[in-house]
């Protein structure tokens, strides 16, 4: 394999001996709905497994229970939730109290689609000096802003939809679903090139040989496999990219870095599983094993 980013992939395993949790990353993800509360446990579990030092979860009251039982080395923090079992419109000042103190801000795994949602999701697009990855059903959100309001952010922002969730943000009546798959996805990525320009966003259009660009940029992923088209693979994702965000790697190449990675752990899960049996779970079960490829390939240079 050849290995991305190899100055960074030093760095992310060189730690200091005088390392302490805060120094590898604070997480927050917000997310969690009645129906998915355990969309970002997933990705939260997925962080932890790729280095953040601290993950903390920020869910609907009505399932902070369920969220929090889960996994004992996750924090997990409750907002008021409404009759829709999505976030309310109430707490939205602690929320961005939770925000500002964390290193990197995840919106979306299992959030649930709600007029609250959508004003949530806008408020902290716009306004959090944050990092911000935003994924799911928070994309659903982005796509009721215009153009002209996805332009303005005040922080790096990382989108990661499939294709899907990316045809609904274009709302674009020109692009052709009915071209073979092949064209589409041809024609859907140089759509995902001029939307991270427009909006200086990086993006990972997700898929068969998924594209990260910045709208400068364009790289494709070589790792993965069908068995990784499953629920919850995407929430994995997400909290990989938060991790190595966390630790300081530069945005791009950290996104870049956790698709390699990501995508070599569902490798591994596939061999061991077979591609029909690999769940969201057994990615994160075998992302060790994807850093210790990782690790074992840069001593071996």
């Amino acid at each position: 394999m050849d290995l991305v980013n190899l100055p960074h992939l030093r760095r992310l395993f060189a730690r200091p001996n005088d390392s302490h949790k805060y120094h590898n990353g604070r997480v927050l993800i917000i997310g969690g709905s009645r129906a998915m509360a355990g969309a970002p446990v997933l990705a939260g579990k997925a962080a932890l497994r790729s280095g953040a030092g601290v993950v903390e979860l920020c869910v609907p009251e009505c399932v902070a229970t369920v969220a929090a039982s889960f996994d004992p080395c996750l924090i997990t923090h409750h907002l008021s939730s409404g009759a829709d079992g999505c976030f309310s419109s109430e707490g939205f000042d602690d929320l961005v109290l939770l925000a500002m103190r964390a290193d990197i801000v995840v919106c979306g795994p299992g959030i649930g689609r709600s007029p609250s949602v959508v004003c949530m999701l806008k408020k902290l697009w716009q306004e959090l000096p944050r990092t911000m990855i935003v994924d799911a059903d928070a994309l659903f959100a982005l796509a009721q802003m215009t153009n002209n309001e996805i332009t303005v952010h005040d922080g790096i922002r990382i989108i990661t939809p499939h294709a899907g969730e990316f045809q609904r943000l274009l709302n674009n009546p020109s692009i052709n679903i009915q071209l073979s798959d092949e064209q589409c996805r041809l024609q859907l990525e140089n759509e995902a090139y001029k939307f991270a320009e427009l909006h200086s966003i990086i993006m990972v259009l997700k898929g068969h040989h998924s594209l990260i660009t910045d709208g400068v940029l364009k790289i494709h992923n070589a790792t993965g496999n069908p068995g990784m088209a499953t629920a919850g693979s995407g929430d994995v994702l997400t909290g990989v990219i938060a991790a190595l965000v966390g630790q300081k790697l530069p945005a791009f190449e950290a996104t870049e870095l956790a698709v390699l990675a990501h995508g070599l752990s569902g490798d591994f899960a596939a061999q061991a599983l077979t591609q029909l049996s690999v769940t969201a779970n057994d990615i994160i079960d075998f992302m060790p094993r994807a850093w210790l490829h990782l690790q074992q390939g840069i001593a071996s240079e």
